[in-house]
């Protein structure tokens, strides 16, 4: 086995002279965490110059009235139901990804596979502005913390920044083939990952940056853990890389049997940061200590698990883990395999609790905060409402004429908005009778 760098960080890396994560000595040692709810006022916060961290006043939802989208003219019109309230019909190729603006939930930004990236509202579909000037796929696009910035990165590595109440653009950076993006969760600090291993972590707009080289193959997913101070990162050859953003060191490397025999393919932590979940293209689900880097449990689907002597490049072929994550009330966790199987595993027991099957493959999955109910959407277009308590399907949203590539929720649960192949990004209203 390959000995691990005591620092990941590259000596050429620009100075992070006004970027400082921990600039004092009294800091406690990142690893050495109070495994208690970490403080909103963090260090890292106090140590961010020109940056507030402060967590606002939510504000409420909007409140208007939908509005149905028009629907005449529309190349592939519906055969089946059209469940949504509004059609987002701007982007000319399959739309790759959405996300919502986290202060208001107003606002959509979505990517697509026609080079092109748009803001627009939810309530009617309008649009606020292009983000202009990338000339390859946008497969990721995210608002920040407070929803004033808005980052878009298309696959050959270009990201830009624009402001979003001007309009304009006051960041660009071009790194390698994009792999993952993400905003930090309490300042305007942008993360991505990219082909040649590294992590990347930039102070927006002004571009002081940091890197975090892992090994040399692709960081294929990666989040930064609740605390706001560490970051977890997969990679291709299967390895897992825990890294302390102010350091620039990896506290915690599973590698080998710790960790995967494939490409990592998602990454999730639960509310407090003490647990991590990875899933692979070995169909494997593995939950790690954040505190220690130890792997406490592993899922496996219960086909795999029942054919022991099933070749590994048959089943990742077949099958693999696509998406995971918590529940924030229960100790729960739901992976959603490529095989249309999602799986709600009780932490407590480490055991399969219910099975859920999809006709189809499934994209992703997102639980709905404070509650057991989780999402999917999966690539026969259709969004699902599973409840993790009974394993009961308790309603789907249609509407799509074709695989849906990533969905995105709402705070409050009213609202799911999809992008799909079919070219179009969708908003469903959700009506629960249970609520």
């Amino acid at each position: 086995m390959e000995s691990e760098s005591e620092s990941g960080a590259t000596a050429d890396t620009p100075p992070l002279e006004t970027l400082s994560f921990h600039g004092d000595e009294e800091i406690i040692e990142v690893v050495e965490l109070d495994p208690g709810p970490p403080d909103p006022a963090d260090d890292l916060a106090q140590e961010m110059e020109d940056v507030d961290f402060e967590e606002e006043e939510e504000e409420d939802g909007n409140e208007e009235g939908w509005v149905l989208e028009p629907q005449e003219g529309v190349v592939g019109s519906m055969e089946g139901p059209d469940d949504s309230e509004v059609t987002f019909a701007l982007h000319s190729a399959s739309v790759f990804c959405v996300s919502l603006d986290p202060k208001t939930n107003t606002l959509a930004v979505t990517g697509g596979e026609d080079d092109k990236a748009f803001v627009w509202r939810l309530s009617d579909g309008e649009l606020l502005f292009e983000c202009a000037g990338h000339k390859d796929s946008v497969t990721c696009a995210a608002f920040s913390h407070d929803s004033t910035l808005v980052a878009t990165g298309d696959m050959s590595g270009l990201l830009k920044v624009w402001q979003v109440d001007t309009k304009e653009e006051v960041w660009s950076f071009e790194a390698g083939d994009l792999e993952w993006m993400e905003w930090h969760s309490r300042a305007p600090v942008l993360l991505a990952g990219t082909a040649d291993g590294n992590t990347w972590m930039w102070k927006v707009p002004n571009g002081d940056c940091k890197t975090f080289q892992g090994p040399n193959c692709p960081a294929t997913c990666g989040r930064v853990l609740p605390d706001g101070k560490r970051a977890v990162v997969g990679y291709e050859d299967g390895t897992i890389r825990v890294w302390d953003l102010k350091q620039g060191n990896s506290i915690h490397v599973l590698k080998g049997t710790e960790g995967h025999q494939g490409p990592l393919t998602c990454v999730a932590t639960n509310q407090d940061g003490s647990l991590i979940l990875t899933g692979s293209v070995d169909c494997q689900a593995k939950l790690v200590s954040a505190t220690t880097g130890k792997v406490v449990g592993v899922f496996r689907p219960e086909a795999v698990a029942s054919q022991p002597n099933l070749g590994e490049g048959e089943e990742s072929e077949s099958n693999s883990v696509e998406s995971l994550g918590f529940c924030s009330v229960m100790p729960l966790a739901a992976v959603g395999y490529l095989d249309g199987t999602l799986a709600i595993y009780d932490l407590s027991t480490q055991t399969l609790r219910h099975q859920c099957q999809h006709q189809s493959g499934i994209v992703q999955l997102l639980w709905e905060a404070g509650t057991a109910v989780v999402y999917t959407c999966s690539l026969d277009g259709i969004v699902r409402l599973w409840d993790a308590r009974t394993g009961r399907l308790l309603t789907d949203y249609r509407g799509h004429t074709a695989e849906i590539l990533d969905f995105a929720l709402s705070k409050d649960a009213s609202l799911v908005v999809t992008t799909s192949g079919d070219h179009k990004a969708k908003v469903f209203c959700v009506q629960r009778p249970d609520r």
